[in-house]
C-alpha cells in the first residue's frame, strides 16, 4: 500500500483509541499497534520521510488494516499487548524470554501440601509466583519447612479418615517438622494459620511472622514449657537473620516495581525488581528485538506490561530512569533523583549491565592464555569458514558512533593472532560528514586509515570487518577503490543484528554457525570497536568538545537548541516534527527557522 492509495481510505479510520493491526495479501498479521487517535497514528506511518528501511519494508507490505476501537488508552495497551504475545507478528519487538518458571502451590485439599511446580492446572489451588530461579525456590522451601511446620505426605486427609484412624505420624512428626494432622494431632485452624506465615514469608512481610512466634514463645514460657519457648526462640533469630540478610530498602516503603533499560545496538534488555514491604523479593531480566523505530519508552513500556502480567504484580508504583506513557488507571510513575528509590534504580541498572556482560562473555571468544597453536587454530578455522585466500593473523574492524542523530566520531581495532592489539587501536574525529551520515563517516575514516597505513609502508591487515552491514561496506569500498587496494585485502561487512557477513557484490549472506570459535571471535572484535568507539564518544561529551548541530543553524543560539534537545531527546526527532509541534517549545519564527533548516532539501525539490 503506498501514500496515494492510503489517502482513499484515511478518511475512513477512527480518531478513537484503539489498535490497529497491519496484513498482507497473504492475509498474514505484519504488525500489531496501539494509539489514542488511531487515523492520526496510522497516517504517520505513510507520511514519515525520514523513517528506518524496516519501517518502510513494512509499509511497502500492507495490503489492509483493521482496527479495534477500545474506551481508553489502558485497555489499548493491554490489547495491544495480548495481541502481541497471541500471534507474535515479525515486525513487532521480539520478547526473546520464553522460560517456564517455577511456582510455589498450596494444594485445593484438606491440610494443603505445598510444593513446586511449573504447571498451573485450574483445580482450585493457590499458586504463588511465578519464581526465576529454581535454585533460590528450593532453597526458600527449605527456609520455610524449617520454620513452620507443614506436612509433606500424600496422605488423603480427609475428616472422615482422620476420625477412623487410618494413619499413623511418620518421622517428619518425630522431629518436629510435622504437628500431626493425620492422626487429629493439629486442626484445620492451626494448619491455615502456618499458611498466612509462608505468604508472608514469600511477600517479603516478615514482621507479622516474627510477631507470631514471639506470642507463642511467651505463651510456652508462661506454661514453664521453656523446651518449647527455647526452639521458637531458635526460629525467630533465624527469621531476623535471614530479614537481615534480605535486600530491604526501607521498611515504612510498601510496594513497587522497578524497571531498567540497556540498549545496545538492535537489541535491548530490560531489568525488573519486584519490591514487597520494602525487601526484594525477586529480580529478572529479559532481552528485547525491537524490529522497527520503537523509542526507549516504547520499549520499556511495552517490557512493563510484559513483566507485570508474568509476576502477577499488584503494585500501584513503577520507578523507572525516564519518563513514559502508561495509561493505567491508579499507577504513579517515578523517576527518581535521589533518595532508597534512586537507589533502587541503581540496583536495577546494575543487574542488567551485569545480564549483558554475562550473555556477551557467554557469545564471544577470549584466546587470553591460550598457546599459540589453539590461537592459530581458531584463525584457520576462521579461514576455512570465510574461504579467505590467506589466515588473517591481523585484523581490523571499524564502527561509527554518534550521539542522538549527531556528533559523528569512528573507532578502528586491531586484532593481531586473535588477540587485541590495543597499541594500534585508532580513534577519528570525522572531518568532512555534517550530521548523522554513517556511509560518508564509514568511507572518510576507511580511507584516512589505509591512505597513512600506504603513506608509512606499513602491513596492511588480511581482514577488515566493517560493523553495519551493506551500505557501510559498499562506501568502505569506494575508498578501497580509491586507493586502488582491490585485492589487497578481504573487505566483509557485518550486520548488527542478524550476524551475517556480506562480502562486496554478493546478493547473499554467509551465516557461520552460532557457536563455532570463528563467529564467537567475530562477536568479540564487533564488541571490542564497540567498546572503544563509545568510551571515546562518551569522554568527549563529557569535555564540552562537541558542537550541538543545531547551534550551527543561523538564528538558533545555544539554549534555544538545548531546549530542543530536552524536550525532543534527539536531532532526528527534531528532523521529523512539523511546525506546529515546534512552536509551543520555541515560538513560531525560531520553530520556521528549524524546520525550514531539515526540509531546505525538499524546498529546492519543489
Amino acid at each position: 500500500m503506498n501514500a496515494t492509495e492510503f489517502q482513499q481510505i484515511a478518511h475512513t479510520i477512527p480518531v478513537n483509541p484503539g489498535i490497529y493491526k497491519y496484513f498482507d495479501n497473504k492475509n498474514e498479521l505484519l504488525y500489531v499497534g496501539k494509539a489514542k487517535s488511531l487515523r492520526k497514528r496510522v497516517s504517520s506511518y505513510f507520511t514519515k520521510n525520514n523513517a528506518s528501511w524496516k519501517t518502510k519494508e513494512l509499509v511497502s507490505r500492507i495490503d489492509h488494516i483493521e482496527f479495534t476501537i477500545v474506551n481508553s488508552e489502558q485497555d489499548a495497551l493491554f490489547l495491544e499487548n495480548a495481541l502481541i504475545k497471541e500471534n507474535q507478528p515479525r515486525f513487532n519487538i521480539d520478547l526473546k524470554d520464553d522460560k517456564t518458571y517455577p511456582f510455589i502451590v498450596i494444594k485445593n485439599e484438606p491440610f494443603p501440601r505445598v510444593f513446586l511446580t511449573r504447571s498451573k492446572w485450574p483445580d482450585g489451588s493457590e499458586y504463588l509466583g511465578p519464581f526465576t530461579s529454581v535454585g533460590k525456590v528450593r532453597e526458600l522451601l527449605d527456609f520455610i519447612r524449617s520454620n513452620i511446620q507443614l506436612r509433606t505426605c500424600k496422605l488423603a486427609l480427609t475428616d472422615n479418615n482422620i476420625k477412623k484412624g487410618k494413619f499413623k505420624v511418620c518421622l517428619e512428626y518425630h522431629l518436629g517438622n510435622c504437628k500431626g494432622p493425620c492422626e487429629g494431632l493439629q486442626d484445620t485452624k492451626d494448619y491455615q494459620d502456618g499458611l498466612v506465615q509462608l505468604k508472608n514469608i514469600l511477600k517479603g512481610n516478615l514482621g507479622p511472622v516474627i510477631q507470631h512466634f514471639k506470642e507463642d514463645m511467651k505463651e510456652e514460657a508462661s506454661q514453664l514449657n521453656f523446651e518449647k519457648a527455647a526452639i521458637l526462640k531458635k526460629k525467630i533469630e533465624h527469621l531476623e537473620d535471614y530479614s537481615a540478610r534480605s535486600v530491604i530498602v526501607n521498611s515504612r516503603f510498601l510496594h513497587a516495581d522497578v524497571f531498567s533499560l540497556l540498549r545496545d545496538g538492535d537489541s535491548a534488555y530490560v531489568n525488573y525488581l519486584l519490591v514487597q514491604n520494602g525487601t526484594i523479593v525477586q529480580t529478572h531480566t529479559i532481552p528485547l528485538q525491537p524490529q522497527l523505530d520503537e523509542t526507549d519508552e516504547e520499549i520499556l513500556a511495552f517490557a512493563i506490561v510484559n513483566l507485570r502480567a508474568t509476576f502477577s504484580s499488584t503494585a500501584n508504583e513503577l520507578i523507572v530512569p525516564f519518563p513514559i506513557e502508561f495509561p493505567v488507571e491508579g499507577i504513579q510513575i517515578t523517576v527518581p533523583k535521589g533518595g532508597d528509590k534512586k537507589q533502587l534504580l541503581d540496583l536495577s541498572e546494575k543487574n542488567v549491565n551485569y545480564f549483558f556482560d554475562e550473555m556477551r562473555r557467554k557469545k564471544t571468544l577470549r584466546l587470553e592464555g591460550k598457546d599459540d597453536a589453539e590461537k592459530k587454530k581458531v584463525l584457520y578455522q576462521l579461514q576455512e569458514d570465510l574461504q579467505l585466500p590467506i589466515v588473517p593473523l591481523h585484523i581490523e574492524c571499524f564502527d561509527n558512533s554518534h550521539f542522538q542523530g549527531s556528533y559523528p566520531v569512528s573507532a578502528m581495532v586491531c586484532f593481531r593472532d586473535g588477540m587485541p592489539s590495543k597499541k594500534d587501536y585508532r580513534h577519528y574525529n570525522v572531518k568532512t560528514v555534517v550530521g548523522n551520515n554513517d556511509f560518508a563517516t564509514m568511507k572518510e575514516v576507511v580511507y584516512r586509515r589505509y591512505k597513512r597505513l600506504l603513506d608509512e609502508k606499513t602491513d596492511l591487515p588480511q581482514l577488515v570487518i566493517i560493523d553495519g552491514g551493506k551500505g557501510q561496506l559498499g562506501a568502505a569500498m569506494e575508498s578501497i577503490e580509491a586507493l586502488g587496494l582491490q585485492g589487497s585485502m578481504t573487505i566483509m561487512g557485518l550486520a548488527k543484528s542478524e550476524e551475517e557477513l556480506f562480502f562486496p557484490g554478493d546478493s547473499e549472506s554467509v551465516k557461520l554457525p552460532y557457536n563455532s570459535d570463528g563467529l564467537k571471535l567475530i562477536r568479540r572484535i564487533r564488541d571490542e570497536v564497540h567498546r572503544f568507539g563509545i568510551t571515546f564518544h562518551r569522554n568527549k561529551r563529557s569535555a564540552g568538545t562537541f558542537t550541538n548541530e543545531l547551534e550551527t543553524i543561523k538564528g538558533i543560539g545555544k539554549q534555544s537548541a538545548e531546549t530542543l534537545l530536552k524536550t525532543f531527546k534527539s536531532v532526528k526527532r527534531i528532523r521529523e516534527l512539523s511546525m506546529e509541534e515546534l512552536e509551543p517549545v520555541m515560538g513560531l519564527s525560531k520553530a520556521r527557522i528549524v524546520w525550514n533548516h531539515f526540509h531546505k532539501d525538499k524546498e529546492e525539490g519543489v
